[in-house]
């Protein structure tokens, strides 16, 4: 007897339904196309269908002949709620001694003989689709009459935890890849051979979006790894070499299909909150103990937010060499702003993988090439290929997402909803061959300039592929200054600068104002001058600064710029550039010319590409920056000869169930004799906002340096040790710790006290504090922190330990941030 099991309403194929002749403990389990075959001396007459979910069915067979039954199962419309059997006697639950956890033991043993990086040289393709829909919308939206032409983009045959439900499809594409690896030396190849997508929410770019749903839902799920990296965490994997000290495990069945034989293990978590997985495991028991199948869910009260729910099924085919491949990976997850009403967001990942080839390796050149590599007319668009190359099955909405997408983009409806949405979230309004913006610039506020107004704009694609405008005008109310930014961009690869790769000249002059020590972002947004800020300081700066640029970002993420700069910066508030001689000479503009080199490195770096700026995705390799910068006295009035080296290297460490570590080395030396504003003038906040990369108990330009070292960091526990507390652990807040570190010093030559023809450093008043250089005893400062109460805040507390004696500086403070996340 064999046939195959599919869903009623989606028409795929269901794996791991049990199949069993009726009234007996004979049976077998579909594959993961759905597949089954049985047989088995008797006369039975009957044979049920059953799995989690679903409604069981039981159909008639003929005994004694070749039955070929294909069986469609229509998903539970209700859902059981949670049991809990109390008993005075429970037995305690023990590792020592369970053969659960023997069992699990004998897997976690034997991982590295059955994981496919075992082989020396590996080959298959895979193919990789990814879905994103709305879901659980509401009535009054989808009956109303604004939503009536667009009702045709509705799918009422998604089936979302069981159910089936009405969603609308938002994002949608395909990719077909080859993909090649070497043992040793260690080297991965991909390459892309096809890609094929929609995005009908056009105000998210569409690269960024994709590599990030990419990241979410599991970009290389291996259950051999210690550590599963998905929704943007690190799970605990069920056979981690320490796994049983974090899950309970139970023999909950022995499967015979055909002359496998199989045991099923069930796993929980020990604690509920923490990152870890529920769900079974399928191991054989052929003396390799190899995973031949496995479904990963998450329980309720795991402390992520928004998420409601996590079905993870990973599928494995045993080939010659014994070892079991992986042959499809499905992620489902779905997210709302409630655990359990509202409207959703449903997203599915499938991974299909075939034609293994294993140690066949390719002549040496081949891996020489780069790690991630496209093929020629990559974009296929065409139905045929897809028909023709897709290695798995497309229900029959989803065979219609592409046309009903090309009536939707003709909608002028649709295109004044796209602009508005855009517009508010990409923060420029689009005018054709020219965008608006950035519009979270029109208006600010600060105590040098008082309400601060600015209009600006750039030029798209549309207006040339090569060169590029950007600008802005600001004016003050308080200063009645009017300021100004010019910039014009000569791309060398016909991208604008804020795409990825990078390839431009760049030509700027900018007036404008600024705090001591901070300095103007890529874009020129005036981050500094934020008009929720308490933290007060009379010390400002006008600069005028002319720059030509070269930018280069090289497909391996180094990047360098070199730049020509003149600057010339004028005090203002209560800041005075004043010579230490005896005249006390009032020096009212300070000039100066640097050539300036920039390297950054990031390997294996993935971006975000929005807007405005380009955002790294948090990772476990590091990011390196050096900046060199050389003055040149007596070029365009240049006032001095200098050399500024500054570095830094920053690094994500991971340590599964405690969370993750964020630590940046930092270092800067200056060689020549200059004055105060141009040394090293540590990054200070004073705001009552958290600032990661500040020092947050310090005061607007108090420390001046000419070489320090610096360590920043950061223990994000993610609620590892609040989940264990009784009551606070229904909260899901999450701990952290962090520490912040500053040594170094001024050079006799640099310090205005012993040397001359340098400016006096600014004394307190007026509700400044004046400036210090930075002493042989190190800035230190730490806090501890408590976040994602009511999933946006966080609190941290700092305590400042050194320099307490400068007038003003109280060893504690309170910092806010809002950070909605995960």
């Amino acid at each position: 007897m064999n046939g195959r099991v599919t869903n009623e309403f989606s028409g795929q194929p269901l794996a791991y339904v049990n199949v069993k002749f009726t009234g007996s403990n004979i049976g077998t389990n579909t594959d993961n196309e759905g597949k089954f075959s049985l047989g088995a001396p008797g006369s039975f007459t009957h044979i049920t269908f059953s799995s989690e979910g679903y409604q069981k069915v039981v159909k008639a067979i003929n005994g004694g002949q070749n039955n070929t039954i294909n069986v469609k199962l229509k998903p539970s419309q209700t859902q059981l709620k949670e049991v809990v059997i109390n008993s005075g006697k429970s037995k305690r639950y023990r590792n020592k001694g369970n053969p659960a956890v023997e069992l699990i033991q004998q897997v976690i043993d034997h991982k590295n003989q059955n994981r496919m990086e075992s082989t020396d040289y590996l080959q298959y393709d895979r193919y990789e689709r990814i879905g994103l829909s709305l879901f659980n919308l509401s009535p009054k939206l989808t009956n109303s009459h604004f939503f009536s032409k667009y009702k045709f983009m509705l799918d009422s045959t998604t089936v979302i935890n069981g159910q089936v439900q009405t969603s609308m499809p938002v994002f949608f594409t395909e990719k077909l890849y080859q993909n090649y690896f070497r043992k040793a030396p260690e080297k991965s190849i991909q390459v892309l051979l096809a890609e094929k997508g929609i995005n009908i929410i056009k105000f998210v770019d569409t690269a960024g979006l994709d590599i990030y749903l990419n990241r979410l839902y599991g970009n290389n799920i291996d259950i051999y790894d210690n550590n599963v990296f998905i929704i943007t965490n690190q799970f605990l994997s069920p056979i981690a070499d320490h796994a049983p000290d974090f899950y309970k495990f139970f023999i909950t069945d022995t499967i015979q299909n055909g002359k496998e034989k199989l045991v099923e293990l069930s796993f929980t978590p020990r604690n509920k909150g923490d990152l870890l997985f529920e769900g079974k495991l399928r191991v054989t028991l052929d003396g390799r103990y190899a995973v031949e199948s496995c479904e990963l869910n998450v329980n309720k009260q795991i402390n992520i937010n928004f998420m409601r729910s996590l079905k993870i099924r990973l599928d494995f085919k045993q080939y010659p060499n014994g070892r079991f491949y992986l042959t499809k990976s499905n992620v489902d997850a779905d997210f709302g702003i409630f655990k359990d009403r509202g409207a959703g967001v449903f997203g599915e990942r499938t991974v299909v993988y075939s034609n293994y080839k294993l140690n066949a390796p390719l002549p040496a050149v081949f891996y020489e090439g780069k790690s991630l590599q496209s093929a020629v007319n990559s974009k296929q668009s065409d139905t045929s290929y897809w028909v023709q190359h897709r290695t798995d099955t497309l229900t029959s909405e989803q065979n219609h997402f592409y046309a009903r997408i090309n009536r939707l983009e003709n909608m002028s409806s649709f295109k004044t909803a796209t602009w508005i949405a855009s517009t508010l979230t990409g923060g420029y309004a689009d005018v054709g061959k020219v965008q608006i913006g950035p519009i979270g610039s029109f208006f600010s506020f600060n105590n040098q300039e008082g309400v601060r107004l600015q209009v600006g704009g750039r030029t798209t694609p549309k207006f040339d592929q090569t060169i590029y405008l950007e600008g802005y005008t600001a004016y003050g109310t308080k200063d009645k200054q009017l300021k100004y930014d010019l910039n014009t961009y000569f791309s060398l690869n016909k991208t604008p600068s804020y795409r990825f790769p990078n390839d431009y000249f760049k030509v700027s002059y900018l007036y404008d104002v600024n705090l001591p020590g901070q300095t103007f972002a890529i874009t020129n947004e005036q981050e500094a001058l934020s008009s929720f800020s308490t933290g007060k300081t009379d010390y400002w700066i006008y600069n005028k600064i002319f720059s030509f640029a070269y930018v280069k970002d090289f497909e391996n993420h180094l990047s360098y710029n070199l730049a020509f700069r003149n600057w010339n910066q004028q005090a203002a508030g209560t800041l005075v550039y004043e010579l230490n001689d005896p005249d006390n000479t009032i020096v009212h503009n300070l000039t100066t010319t640097e050539i300036d080199l920039g390297l950054r490195y990031a390997p294996h770096e993935q971006i975000i590409e929005g807007t405005q700026q380009r955002h790294s995705i948090h990772s476990k390799y590091p990011i390196f920056n050096l900046q060199f910068n050389h003055g040149l006295k007596g070029v365009l009035n240049g006032s001095y000869t200098y050399n500024n080296i500054y570095a830094n290297i920053y690094k994500r460490f991971y340590f599964s169930q405690l969370g993750y570590s964020d630590v940046t080395m930092l270092g800067s030396l200056i060689t020549g004799k200059v004055p105060f504003p141009l040394l090293s003038i540590s990054p200070a906040n004073q705001s009552i906002a958290y600032d990661p990369n500040a020092y947050n108990k310090m005061d607007y330009l108090e420390f001046v340096s000419d070489h320090y070292v610096g360590i920043n960091f950061t223990q994000s526990f993610n609620g590892f040790f609040l989940n264990k507390i009784p009551l606070i652990k229904h909260l899901k807040w999450r701990e952290y710790l962090s520490f912040k570190a500053l040594y170094g010093g001024l050079r006799t030559e640099n310090n205005p006290l012993y040397s001359k023809d340098l400016y006096q450093f600014p004394t307190g008043s007026n509700g400044s504090n004046g400036t210090y250089a930075l002493g042989n005893t190190p800035y230190l400062e730490a806090g501890a922190g408590i976040g994602n109460i009511f999933k946006i805040l966080r609190i941290d507390l700092i305590r400042r330990f050194d320099y307490l004696d400068h007038p003003g500086i109280s060893p504690y403070g309170i910092k806010f941030s809002f950070t909605l996340d995960f």
